[in-house]
């Protein structure tokens, strides 16, 4: 099994809000199917939902800092991978 490379990482986690802002190291699409991991998280779902700059947007670009909706707490230092 070849290692995954992660494409992003969880820079910050509004709990309130259950959004996850994460900076990618390359472009990811909304639909894009993703997973968390971390110390104590793991797990998998669709990229519904992604802002920047507080606008909907459905393309990350590469060293952009998005905001995403996740469905689980998510932790700053968590690794971003493609499903």
């Amino acid at each position: 099994m070849k290692e995954e490379k992660p494409i992003g990482e969880v820079t910050h986690f509004y709990g309130h809000l259950g959004v996850a802002i994460v900076k990618f190291k390359e472009a990811v699409d909304k639909g894009d199917e993703v997973c968390f991991r971390g110390a104590h998280t793991d797990f998998s779902q669709k990229i519904d939902s992604m802002q920047y700059d507080h606008k909907d947007i459905d393309k990350a670009e590469k060293g952009q800092e998005i905001g995403i909706k996740v469905k689980e707490k998510v932790r700053e230092g968590d690794k971003v991978y493609k499903a």
